[in-house]
């Protein structure tokens, strides 16, 4: 039986359709503060060195560089023809490694790993052996380990595929975002079907356990006869796994998506029935829903852990790996340690100003209250498992803002759980905004994306 494809009238549509974050934290990052500085961030290292010695590590490496900038792209990069620019780079990694890491002590098993950017295939073989070496040196990676890469078929060589297989990558994340030629045009890629599917082909010949494919919903020019078309190919090629975004269309925070033409973007309910076309054409292939806008093959482990309750999400997605820790090296990268985030500062100028005076390159983060914590678990709890347990006076403090939301049919309340309906699926940001204590009466926000 195929699992319920969610009906929204027009009116409930325009409530919901509000701006809000996507949770891939709680508290989300505009609520972390520089008053939280490199020596908070050392402290709660070496707190988290000397407790639970034993407890596995996630650890992210950030690797910015992109040989051009996607007019889409809403991440941290560097554009660059240059590949010497990656050495100076590694060797600002290094030494975070060596500073985070004489701060955890004996604590260095890590059954995570990923490389994400930008484009972490800028990095040729040498350079991809040599941060493996640093990453190996001063960490144990653990047998059996989850070690993730993303790639961008259009820009990497079946070689480098075959170099990554070699050093011990087992995961592979391909950008896809969308195949349509016309789509393409309008966001800056050029990746056809045939080089995605010699990347499968060999990635799959190579061992690697399993295969993401990250697909973008809302971008300019997507029709539903032109999704459609990248939904058979995206099918054609059995992914083990599907996160499907919604586009985050923030030109006032991005400046290089002002290139696309905001004209073309599909909005509201043409946006929506995006989502319902992903959500049916993967359903029916047999592909588990997860969360709210991620697919898995009935045999990945994802789709075991969604159906017995067991998911975790941290800021490499979805995951069956329930690390407590995860460290984050290079710009930009963020790490949740000790009930702490910590985030790296922007740019290299700065974060090779920090390791040259044998600083921590920490820009921001928040240590987390008891409060913060009750809340970052229900809203986890919701984003992965889709049910969450109010505690003894969580349903009479947190009632009456779930209730509208319960009339709705988004959610329902039972024996003091939370629990989110097949409808509420397309609306979990806001099921999750009802339990953050720091957007206000609205939850509206310049900076957020639009949860439709």
């Amino acid at each position: 039986m195929l699992p319920e494809i969610p009906t929204v009238d027009d009116e409930m549509l325009a409530r919901y359709d509000v701006a809000g974050p996507r949770y891939t934290s709680y508290p989300t990052a505009p609520i972390w503060t520089d008053a939280f500085g490199p020596a908070d961030y050392a402290a709660v290292l070496e707190a988290a060195g000397s407790e639970a010695a034993q407890a596995p590590l996630s650890v992210y490496v950030h690797i910015p560089f992109c040989w051009h900038m996607c007019s889409y792209c809403g991440c941290n990069v560097v554009v660059s023809r240059n590949r010497e620019r990656a050495d100076d780079y590694l060797d600002l990694v290094e030494r975070e490694i060596e500073l985070v890491a004489a701060r955890l002590g004996d604590r260095r098993g890590v059954n995570q790993v990923h490389l994400g950017g930008g484009t972490p295939t800028f990095l040729d073989d040498d350079q991809q052996t040599r941060l493996w070496g640093m990453l190996t040196r001063h960490f144990d990676v653990l047998p059996g380990a989850e070690v993730a890469v993303e790639v961008n078929p259009s820009v990497t060589s079946l070689a480098q595929l075959s170099h990554l297989a070699r050093l011990g990558f087992n995961r592979l994340s391909l950008g896809v975002q969308d195949l349509h030629p016309e789509v393409q045009a309008a966001i800056g890629r050029d990746q056809t079907f045939e080089q995605t599917q010699a990347f499968v082909d060999l990635a799959r010949g190579l061992g690697f356990h399993s295969i993401n494919f990250d697909l973008i919903y809302g971008l300019p020019h997507q029709t539903p006869r032109r999704f459609a078309e990248t939904l058979a190919q995206v099918l054609a090629l059995a992914p083990d796994r599907i996160a499907c975004y919604s586009f985050a269309f923030v030109p006032d925070v991005k400046p290089n998506q002002r290139k696309l033409d905001a004209s073309a973007l599909p909005r509201g309910r043409a946006k929506l029935d995006l989502l319902r076309q992903a959500w049916q054409a993967f359903a029916s292939a047999g592909y588990a829903p997860i969360g709210m806008d991620h697919f898995a093959a009935p045999h990945d482990s994802l789709a075991h852990a969604a159906a017995e309750g067991r998911l975790w999400r941290n800021f490499m997605g979805y995951t069956v790996r329930q690390a407590g820790d995860t460290i984050a090296f290079g710009v930009t990268g963020i790490s949740e340690i000790h009930g702490a985030f910590a985030q790296n500062v922007r740019s290299i100028s700065e974060y090779r100003e920090a390791l040259a005076a044998g600083r921590l390159p920490t820009e921001k983060g928040l240590l987390l209250t008891a409060e913060d914590r009750r809340r970052q678990h229900l809203i986890t709890g919701l984003m992965c498992n889709l049910s969450a347990d109010l505690g003894p006076e969580g349903e009479a403090h947190f009632g009456e803002a779930l209730r509208p939301l319960e009339a709705d049919g988004l959610c329902a309340l039972r024996d003091g759980r939370v629990e989110v309906l097949p409808r509420g699926r397309l609306f979990l940001r806001n099921i999750a905004m009802v339990f953050d204590d720091y957007l206000g009466n609205s939850g509206e926000r310049p900076r957020f994306s639009r949860t439709i």
